[in-house]
C-alpha cells in the first residue's frame, strides 16, 4: 500500500504548521491601517429601546463613526435570513422574526448587538462605546423552554402568540393511537435536553476589506465554509451582487456546528468596510461569544412507550418543546425537527410513530445546530425510553434492546419516520462492547466499592444517526508545473484533518505521496461551493475527490495510450505508472499530464445517493461518592460501526472529542438564563463547567464496521458520534448507581449529592 493510502494511520500533515504556531486564523490577519470595531449590546433580555444618543461617544479622539440602527435603514440594508421552513400541523408556515443586524426597536435577549463603534484602536473604540446613551424600556422576560408557551408569560412578537412559532408534526397519529388501544403496557417519560454554550477555542472574528477600485469587499471569518455565506451576506443583507463580495476562512479552531452561519458580526464588518472603505477588524472576547454564538440542545419531550407483553414497542408518542431563543437562527426551526426527529426510532423496529415539535421563542440566545445537530436529542431520548422500558418491564438493559433491535435480515430496514437504514448489525455491537467492558464482571467490582462506601453504576447507550447526505460537494483537482496536485474544495476544516484525509483518499488512487497533494480550502473566489456540517467531509466530499481521482486515471489512459502507441484496453495503472500491459513500456503519471493537450484537471461534483448511518455502542462505568456526589467515570468503551476507515488516528481523534462533549453536556454543561431578568448566569468558565482533562476518562475505542452501500468509500460519517453516544451512556450509568430512574442533565454533583441523600434516608426509612 502507497504511503498516505486510505486506512493507514499517518499522523496529520497540519499538525505541524498548527502545533508550530504557524497556523493562520482570522486573528492572523493584520492588515495596515486597520480601524477596530467595538459592538455595544444589549444588557436587558427584553427591552424597548426608546432613544439613542451618540454625539459624546462621536468626539472621541480616534473615533470615526458610531453606527445604528438608524444607519442600517439609511442604507437599506436587510434582515439576517432564517432559512429552515417548518410547516404548522395545519399546513401554514412557520412564524417569522424580523433580525436587523443593529436592534433599533427592541431586544430580545441579552447580548443582542445595538450600536458599532468603529475607531483608529480598539481601546478609543471601548471608550466611545461607554458614552452611547441608550434608553430602554425594560419588559418581562420570558427564558423557560415550557413555561414560555404557557398563559401569562411575556410575549417577545405581537404576531406570535403563545410564543409558539410553529407547531410542526410527523408521522401516523391514527395509527399510533390505534397501538396504543391494545398495548399491555404504557411507559411515560420526561426527557431534558439542557442548553449548551459551544465554547470553540477560536472566537468568530472578521474582518472587511474594501477595494475602491472595484467597489469590492473581501470578509474573513472564521466559518465551516464561507461559501454558505456568502451569497446571504451579499444579496439579503447588503443588498448588493455576490459580484461585489469575496468572502475567506483561513486556519480555523473549532465549529462545531456553531460556525456556519451567517451572524450579525460578518455583516457589521462587512457593511462597515464599504459604507467607510476602510479595512475594519474585529476580534470579539469570551464574554461576548458566551452571548452571542448560537447555542445548542435545550429540548424538553414528554414521550410515552407502547409495549406488548414481550416488552417490544410497538408504538411511540413524542411531544417535544424546542427553545429557538429570541430570534430564528438560519437553520434554528430545522434542527428539533427534520434534523433530529425523524432519528427516534433508534435502531429499534419501532412500527409507529408520531412527533409533535412546537418552536418556542425565548428571552434567550438563539439556539442552532451543535456537534450531531438534533441527532443526540434523539438517540438520548429513545435511550432513555428503553431504560425506563427495562424498568417497568423487569428486563434487563441489554435485553430491551435485543428484543427491540432492528436485525440484519431486515435491512434495507424503512423506519417509521421515513428513514431507510442500508447496513447495520446492532445487536453484534452491542455485545461487543459490552465484552470489551467486562459487563459480567461488574457485579464483583460493584462490591468492592460498596465495601468502601461508594456507589458503583454501569451504563449503556446505544445510538444512530443520519448524516453524509445533503448538498453535493466539489473536487477540483488541478495539477501544477511543479508535479504537485491541488485539490480545491468547498467545505472547511474546522481541526478535522481534512488536509490529511483528502491527500490519503486522492493518494491512494493516483498512486502518489501524499506530500505532493496540497488541499486549498475557504475561498468563494477559488474554492467551489461546500459546508462542513453533518459529518459530510469524506461521505460526501470524500467520495468527490474519489471519483475525480478515478477519472483523472482515466483520462491518463487515453493520453498514455496514444503516446505509447498502444490500445487504451491495453493500458494499466498502479502505484503511480501507466503500464502497457506485457511490456515494460511505462510513463508515470506526471509525464502522462505533461503529454495531455487538454491536461488531465477534472472538477468532479459528487451528488449523495443517500445518507448514511453510523451507529454505535457506549457503555460508562461510573463511581459515585454519596458524601459528596462526586462522579468518577473507571471505565468507558465505545464501539462503533462507521463503515469503512480512512485513517484510524484520526477516527479515535473524532471519537475522543466528541465523547468529550457529550460527557460535558450529560455531567457538567448548562447554559442557566435568570428568570426574572433573564439574563445569562453561566457568561464565563467560572459559572459554566466545561470539562476538564481530568474528567475525561481514557477511552477504549475499537470498530466493527459494516460497509456502507450508499457510496463507494463505504464509509458512514463520524465526526459527530461520540457526542451522541456519550450522554445516554452516562445518565444510565448514574441512574444504575444511585437506583432511580432518572436525573435531568446535567447530572452536577450537586444533584448526585441530592439523590443520593435521598436513596440513603429513604433506605434509614
Amino acid at each position: 500500500m502507497v504511503k498516505f493510502g486510505i486506512g493507514q494511520a499517518i499522523k496529520r500533515v497540519e499538525d505541524q504548521r498548527l502545533l508550530t504556531g504557524q497556523g493562520n486564523y482570522t486573528d492572523d490577519v493584520a492588515p495596515d491601517g486597520a480601524l477596530r470595531a467595538y459592538i455595544l449590546r444589549s444588557p436587558y433580555a427584553h427591552a424597548k429601546i426608546t432613544s439613542v444618543e451618540t454625539a459624546d461617544a462621536e468626539a472621541v479622539q480616534g473615533v470615526v463613526a458610531v453606527l445604528t440602527n438608524k444607519h442600517v435603514k439609511e442604507d437599506g440594508l436587510g434582515d439576517l435570513p432564517c432559512l429552515a421552513p417548518a410547516a404548522n400541523k395545519d399546513g401554514s408556515p412557520r412564524a417569522d422574526t424580523p433580525r436587523p443586524i443593529l436592534e433599533g426597536d427592541t431586544v430580545r435577549h441579552v447580548g443582542t448587538p445595538v450600536a458599532m463603534v468603529i475607531a483608529e484602536t480598539l481601546e478609543a473604540a471601548r471608550d466611545a462605546a461607554e458614552l452611547i446613551e441608550i434608553d430602554y424600556e425594560p419588559l418581562a422576560p420570558a427564558t423557560d423552554t415550557e413555561a414560555a408557551t404557557k398563559p401569562g408569560a411575556a410575549q417577545l412578537y405581537d404576531h406570535i402568540p403563545n410564543n409558539i412559532c410553529f407547531d410542526w408534526h410527523k408521522g401516523d397519529l391514527e395509527m399510533a393511537d390505534a397501538a396504543f388501544t391494545r398495548a399491555s403496557r404504557v411507559v411515560e417519560t420526561r426527557v431534558v435536553n439542557n442548553r449548551i454554550i459551544v465554547n470553540s477555542m477560536e472566537p468568530r472574528g472578521a474582518i472587511g476589506l474594501y477595494d475602491a477600485a472595484t467597489d469590492r469587499t473581501t470578509l474573513y471569518s472564521s466559518t465551516q465554509g464561507p461559501s454558505f455565506i456568502h451569497p446571504h451576506l451579499a444579496e439579503t443583507v447588503l443588498k448588493i451582487d455576490k459580484s461585489k463580495l469575496r468572502c475567506i476562512t483561513t486556519d480555523v479552531g473549532g465549529g462545531f456546528g456553531m460556525k456556519i452561519f451567517l451572524y450579525p458580526e460578518q455583516c457589521l464588518i462587512a457593511w462597515a468596510s464599504r459604507r467607510l472603505k476602510r479595512t475594519v477588524k474585529y476580534t470579539p472576547d469570551r464574554s461576548e461569544a458566551f452571548m452571542s454564538d448560537s447555542q445548542g440542545r435545550d429540548n424538553i419531550s414528554y414521550v410515552k412507550a407502547a409495549l406488548d407483553e414481550n416488552g417490544k414497542i410497538i408504538a411511540l408518542k413524542v411531544e417535544t418543546f424546542a427553545n429557538l431563543g429570541g430570534y430564528l437562527c438560519n437553520f434554528g426551526p430545522y434542527i428539533p425537527t427534520e434534523a433530529g426527529t425523524h432519528m427516534l426510532s433508534g435502531v429499534y423496529d419501532i412500527p409507529s410513530i408520531y412527533v409533535n415539535v412546537k418552536g418556542v421563542l425565548t428571552n434567550t440566545t438563539p439556539t442552532d445546530a451543535y456537534r450531531g445537530a438534533g441527532r443526540p436529542e434523539a438517540a438520548y431520548l429513545i435511550e432513555r425510553v428503553m431504560d425506563n422500558c427495562a424498568a417497568a418491564t423487569g428486563l434487563s438493559r441489554d435485553e430491551i434492546r435485543r428484543r427491540n433491535f432492528i436485525r440484519p435480515d431486515q435491512m434495507p430496514y424503512s423506519t417509521a419516520l421515513g428513514n431507510v437504514y442500508d447496513t447495520g448489525e446492532f445487536q453484534t455491537v452491542m455485545e461487543k462492547c459490552m465484552e470489551r467492558a467486562d459487563w459480567n464482571g461488574f457485579a464483583a467490582r460493584k462490591a468492592d466499592s460498596e465495601k468502601r462506601g461508594k456507589l458503583r453504576g454501569l451504563g449503556l447507550g446505544y445510538y444512530i444517526e443520519k448524516c453524509g447526505g445533503g448538498n453535493p460537494d466539489t473536487a477540483d483537482i488541478r495539477f501544477t508545473e511543479d508535479d504537485k496536485i491541488e485539490i480545491y474544495i468547498g467545505n472547511q476544516s474546522n481541526g478535522q484533518g481534512h488536509e490529511t484525509a483528502y491527500a490519503q483518499v486522492l493518494g491512494e488512487v493516483l498512486g502518489i505521496d501524499g506530500e505532493r497533494i496540497r488541499v486549498v480550502q475557504g475561498d468563494t473566489d477559488r474554492t467551489p461551493p461546500g459546508m462542513t456540517g453533518g459529518s459530510r467531509a469524506l461521505p460526501v466530499g470524500g467520495v468527490a475527490v474519489l471519483l475525480g481521482g478515478r477519472e483523472i486515471v482515466e483520462k491518463g489512459k487515453k493520453v498514455a495510450a496514444r503516446v505509447m502507441e498502444a490500445a487504451v484496453e491495453d493500458i494499466e495503472f498502479a502505484d503511480g505508472t501507466f503500464t502497457v500491459a506485457g511490456t515494460d513500456k511505462t510513463m508515470s503519471l506526471f509525464d502522462v499530464r505533461r503529454e495531455a493537450e487538454e491536461g488531465l484537471d477534472t472538477v468532479h461534483e459528487r451528488i449523495p445517493e443517500a445518507a448514511t448511518f453510523p451507529n454505535g455502542c457506549h457503555v460508562c462505568e461510573m463511581e459515585i461518592d454519596p458524601d459528596t456526589g462526586i462522579a468518577e467515570i473507571q471505565r468507558y468503551t465505545v464501539v462503533d460501526d462507521f463503515g469503512s476507515v480512512i485513517n484510524p488516528n484520526m477516527l479515535a481523534g473524532q471519537v475522543h472529542g466528541g465523547v468529550g462533549q457529550g460527557l460535558g453536556q450529560a455531567l457538567y454543561e448548562h447554559a442557566v438564563y435568570d428568570e426574572e431578568s433573564g439574563q445569562l448566569m453561566t457568561g464565563s468558565y467560572m459559572d459554566y463547567n466545561l470539562p476538564r482533562a481530568d474528567q475525561v476518562p481514557l477511552i477504549d475505542f475499537t470498530t466493527h464496521n459494516v460497509w456502507c452501500t450508499t457510496n463507494p468509500l463505504g464509509i458512514k460519517g463520524s465526526g459527530e458520534a461520540g457526542a451522541i453516544g456519550a450522554p445516554p451512556a452516562a445518565i444510565s450509568a448514574v441512574c444504575d448507581a444511585l437506583g432511580i430512574t432518572n436525573i435531568d442533565m446535567p447530572a452536577t454533583q450537586e444533584k448526585i449529592w441530592a439523590a443520593a441523600n435521598e436513596r440513603r434516608l429513604a433506605a434509614a426509612e
